[in-house]
């Protein structure tokens, strides 16, 4: 297939059309990529028990706190990309493209090597239940001795998706996500690794995904071909990419930061209160998959618009973004409200577990609620990273970490897990308080910084906006 085929150029044409378009396949492998962290819990849940189910679930801040930071960089790495990209300059893609490759080797192996070695101090730290640590680090040190693989696949992902391409990750996603199933179904059924297999088996589809991401870029995308020049480590270029990626992978660290507290928190309320978080998070972080697919969407469209120079673009991209989820959210929360025993069914047992089962759904219940907010955070957030403020962003990060913090410091000991649902929607809430201010100072600097007029709102919109009012002059 030839580059043409391959690239899509997301600065020319009608903005809703180009982002349902480049989402649809992003939101498609957000689900895949779900659908085989279902069937690792799922399985777990079933055939393991609460207690596994609890002990695998227990390290999803952790596990969030150090991937959040790799998978975020690698985003970061991505974005200067993108804007190479939409200033149709080939040789800055290829210069930035092998810098990215280079920050990522160097952040995986030393991320690797220090999570190894400390994860069971750090899940220690996090007031694990003693009776779940054992398979805790039997699942996550795994887990993090595999952060070389995690980064491959989503370096090469960014990379595809700032060139237009989101549909061949997906591609690989889908193999990945089959694949993974038989291997829990052999590792943790058959072979009776437990918990352990259950790492292994992820580990294995994510290396799949990215030896295929890489062989397309190598093969199909002649933009990619490198001269031995732009192969050669650029030590400028690489600072450039590091101010971009670090303020993103941070961003995500210190939001898990938070996640890390209310783990704390709701781990010191005992196996039940941890399983029914670990259920309904999984079920909470499949609908929040297209708030996912959607803010990916905008990081790439800001990028390619702001190399373009056509500002105005991405506030309409925005907008057309926020009625699209909206709509969504509101079709999520009924799902929520009417289905949620039946969606939970699949992690945990009713019969066995009435207990866990009745929290999980209140859980997931309140969580569905405030999926407007959430779907803000991430819109707006993606938007202005991909404008390249990616410091400024970080902010809102320090927010939901604030607010995770207060609850798990203030609300969770005196209200229980009711303190503890609130932990997700005073996050998302304090987070949009700080990014909506952000992203017009972020317009604006924008504009100053290329010299653009502010725009004049067309049509329809105009209506919306107060009129001026006229100034008579007095006759001398």
């Amino acid at each position: 297939m030839t580059q043409k085929n391959r690239t899509r150029d997301l600065t020319v044409g009608s903005p809703m059309k180009l982002i349902l378009g480049f989402a649809a396949p992003l939101l498609f492998g957000f689900l895949f990529q779900q659908f085989y962290s279902f069937v690792d819990t799922a399985i777990v849940g079933k055939y393991l028990g609460a207690s596994s189910l609890a002990a695998v679930g227990g390290t999803g801040s952790i596990n969030f706190l150090i991937l959040g930071f790799c998978q975020g960089s690698c985003a970061g790495f991505a974005i200067p990309i993108a804007q190479a990209f939409g200033a149709r300059d080939g040789h800055q893609v290829r210069k930035c493209v092998s810098a990215s490759a280079f920050l990522s080797a160097i952040v995986s192996v030393v991320m690797a090597i220090l999570t190894g070695v400390f994860c069971p101090s750090l899940l220690r730290m996090m007031n694990t239940p003693e009776e779940i640590i054992g398979e805790s680090v039997a699942y996550i040190r795994i887990i993090f001795l595999g952060i070389p693989i995690t980064i491959l696949y989503n370096m090469a992902s960014g990379i595809l998706r700032s060139l237009g391409d989101s549909k061949t990750p997906v591609f690989f996603l889908i193999v990945a996500s089959l694949l993974n199933v038989a291997l829990d179904l052999v590792l943790i059924l058959y072979a009776g690794m437990g918990v352990a297999g259950a790492a292994v088996a992820t580990l294995i589809s994510q290396l799949v995904s990215g030896i295929g991401c890489l062989r397309v870029m190598a093969k199909q995308f002649p933009i990619l071909k490198m001269s031995a020049d732009e192969i050669r480590p650029d030590p400028p270029l690489m600072k450039r990419l590091m101010l971009t990626g670090v303020p993103m992978g941070l961003q995500f660290s210190i939001t898990a930061i938070g996640s890390v507290m209310v783990q704390w928190s709701v781990n010191g309320l005992g196996v039940n209160a941890v399983a029914a978080v670990a259920a309904g998070g999984k079920v909470s972080a499949f609908f929040a998959c297209m708030f996912d697919a959607l803010a990916t969407t905008m990081a790439t469209y800001a990028g390619q618009n702001l190399g373009a120079g056509k500002i105005g673009r991405i506030s309409r991209g925005l907008r057309d973004c926020a009625v699209v989820g909206t709509v969504y959210c509101a079709a999520a929360l009924g799902v929520c409200l009417l289905f949620a025993g039946n969606i939970l069914s699949l992690f945990v047992d009713p019969g066995q577990d009435p207990v866990v089962m009745e929290m999980a759904v209140r859980y997931l219940r309140i969580n569905a609620a405030f999926y407007i907010p959430l779907l803000f955070v991430n819109i707006v957030r993606l938007s202005i990273q991909g404008m390249g403020y990616t410091r400024v962003a970080m902010g809102a990060g320090a927010f939901e970490m604030v607010a995770r913090t207060a609850v798990a410091l203030l609300l969770v000991p005196g209200m229980g897990f009711t303190g503890a649902r609130l932990a997700n929607p005073a996050a998302w809430i304090m987070a949009d308080l700080f990014l909506f201010p952000c992203y017009f100072h972020s317009l604006r600097m924008v504009r100053q910084r290329l010299q653009i007029p502010p725009e004049k709102p067309e049509g329809k919109w105009r209506r919306f906006l107060p009129s001026r009012p006229r100034i008579r002059r007095r006759r001398i």
